[in-house]
């Protein structure tokens, strides 16, 4: 199971925020003012798990040329109008960002407690309450999404809810979302329905869309939660190609047993010399 978010349809309205820290019980955060547009939490943290980002650019729509209107891509919203009626070549991209529930999860590879899981839905969850506050699945993670809370120490992101997939529910950012940017379902699905978005965007003159982390065959083996974007996945502050943080970690051991065990025999070597040197005196 996992997330499909379609950024073409996403309207900036942070319902999804609300309801994963309404249901989450997180704390709040983002009450200052940033100076990013409308974004007030800036990035995904221990007290973010969504996180719904305003990237203005001074670029027309995608299908501006087209003729098509902004109905085509709500989620690439044009600028205020000019002096003569027509829209300026500001847009906003919007996307709510999430923790992506990789496929190969390196803080799963690196968590000494076992406190990281994989559950039954395919999704990776942190059971709080046996997380030692090591910070190891940190620097691991290359979307940069695990977090520690201040005063707390603790690794949190978001659990997909797994308590709400338990029962039968959607997430709960899944729910609130009123244009349906983020679905939930089987991944398999998530992706047909992926692809005949993008197709279709592509039929409308959007040939910027393209579809992140959908791929089983990338570096983390495929994301639980991928993305429609409607530019470079880097404006959107995503890895191009994001790597599993910990695929050497094999080859890293390998080397370093055949090395112990090398110096091992050296030191064995050196006393049974010195033993039989002590016997004939």
């Amino acid at each position: 199971m996992g997330f499909f978010t379609d950024t073409s349809v996403c309207i900036g309205c942070k319902a999804c925020e609300v309801a994963c820290k309404e249901w989450n019980a997180i704390p709040e955060d983002g009450l200052e003012f940033t100076g990013m547009s409308y974004d007030n939490t800036q990035g995904l943290g221990a007290d973010t798990w969504r996180h719904v980002a305003f990237i203005e650019q001074d670029k027309p729509m995608g299908n501006a040329e087209s003729g098509v209107d902004h109905a085509g891509a709500p989620g690439a919203a044009s600028g205020a109008a000019s002096g003569n009626g027509g829209a300026t070549d500001m847009r906003w991209l919007m996307a709510s960002d999430v923790c992506k529930h990789c496929t190969h999860a390196a803080c799963l590879d690196v968590c000494p407690t076992g406190s990281l899981f994989r559950t039954e839905f395919g999704t990776v969850v942190v059971q709080e309450d046996i997380c030692n506050g090591c910070g190891y699945c940190i620097p691991a993670c290359p979307y940069g999404v695990i977090d520690q809370r201040k005063g707390d120490g603790r690794a949190w992101k978001c659990t997909m809810c797994y308590d709400r997939l338990g029962v039968g529910l959607e997430p709960a950012c899944a729910k609130a979302c009123p244009t349906d940017s983020i679905q939930y379902g089987p991944l398999d699905e998530l992706r047909e329905r992926a692809a005949m978005r993008v197709e279709q965007l592509h039929d409308i003159g959007v040939e910027d869309a393209r579809l992140y982390g959908h791929d089983p065959d990338d570096g983390v083996g495929g994301d639980g939660a991928f993305f429609l974007l409607l530019d470079e996945p880097e404006v959107y502050g995503l890895p191009p190609d994001p790597v599993v943080t910990t695929r050497d970690l094999p080859s890293i051991w390998k080397h370093t047993g055949v090395a112990a065990a090398a110096l091992l025999g050296g030191i064995a070597a050196v006393f049974t010399v010195h033993g039989r040197g002590g016997g004939g005196r």
